[in-house]
């Protein structure tokens, strides 16, 4: 049986790709990524791992194991937005990167790897997934996290545009607000959902930042808010689909208010809303993006019928079978 490869794989949407390939059984799932004294083991321990492998080792598991792979998912990544080791960044966001995509290049194996929304930096040029350098050179992320996806966005649309070669699949994801089960590990990193289920299930009021810009009411700044089983169901899908490469947004295509987030968890724990509003912290409020919405024309033209989950549903599927129970990993 053909493996597939997930760096990041015991992390948040790496864990649910893992999980699912594993629980499918038509590939073996392996997984590159580094465990240390976290949680992380919890997101694949329900699963049949084939195989974990650590990061600097896995260019000498893809040579063992070339005839073998399907496919590789790269999903590993330093995805803190307050990191500030910018070499750190650079090191594995994007050097990396430009390794395992020559590797899939070389061995003609399909890559699908995790870009980001943080590359459109405040929203000024769009939230268009348009893979020209011509409107990916206009783009100015926020932070430096979001640079270094955009410099392998950049990398990738070079190679296109010159007609290098490439891997015989490509797909970039520029993930939205991902939220959903396995996603605790990530510390103040989790999603606003995660962050403020036990004050709503408690019935006590939750905290949401006040706006600094007057187009936007306290708690009514926006965000693409995509449920992680979604995301799931894209890779998936662009696995099945050898012949679909490009650029695409993830999100749901609609941007809600952190308002709207709030409420939809107090409802799936049965609360009255409670919401009170908070100053931004200092070292956020000029990076601070006020509205995030994907525009999903490109998947959709590619062939991708699936219908995306709305937040209220998402937000409930969440709470009742994840957030509320003793064991709340996928």
């Amino acid at each position: 049986m053909q493996r597939i490869l997930v760096t990041g794989g015991a992390g948040f949407i790496g864990s649910n790709i893992v999980n699912d390939i594993a629980d499918k059984g038509h590939y073996r799932a392996v997984i590159s990524d580094v465990f240390g004294k976290t949680e992380k083991w919890r997101n694949v321990c329900k699963h049949q791992i084939f195989e974990i492998i650590a990061p600097e080792d896995t260019f000498y598991w893809l040579e063992s194991n070339a005839e073998k792979l399907h496919a590789v998912v790269h999903m590993g990544a330093i995805s803190s937005t307050t990191e500030t080791d910018v070499d750190l960044f650079l090191e594995n966001n994007f050097s990396f990167s430009k390794q395992l995509w020559h590797w899939c290049t070389e061995k003609q194996k399909p890559f699908i790897y995790a870009s980001s929304a943080a590359t459109y930096g405040d929203g000024s040029n769009g939230f268009d997934d348009d893979m020209s350098n011509n409107y990916l050179n206009r783009l100015h992320p926020m932070n430096a996290y979001g640079w270094s996806k955009q410099l392998f966005d950049q990398f990738v649309a070079t190679t296109i545009e010159r007609k290098d070669k490439a891997p015989p699949q490509w797909a970039g994801l520029k993930f939205f607000n991902v939220y959903g089960p396995n996603e605790y590990h990530k510390e103040d990193q989790k999603s606003v959902a995660a962050q403020i289920y036990p004050h709503a299930a408690a019935g006590r009021p939750v905290k949401l930042f006040r706006s600094l810009n007057p187009d936007y009411a306290d708690g009514g700044q926006k965000r693409d808010f995509v449920y992680v089983k979604d995301c799931v169901k894209v890779v998936s899908w662009l696995l099945n689909n050898p012949s679909v490469s490009g650029l695409f947004n993830l999100g749901t295509g609609e941007a809600r208010t952190f308002n709207d987030l709030a409420k939809a968890v107090f409802n799936a724990v049965g609360k009255e809303p409670k919401i009170t509003y908070i100053d931004m912290p200092e070292q956020i409020k000029q990076k601070y993006q006020y509205i995030t919405e994907a525009r999903m024309d490109r998947l959709r033209i590619a062939g991708y019928r699936e219908p995306f989950t709305s937040l209220e549903d998402g937000v409930r599927d969440y709470v009742k079978n994840y957030l509320s129970k003793d064991d709340p990993y996928y």
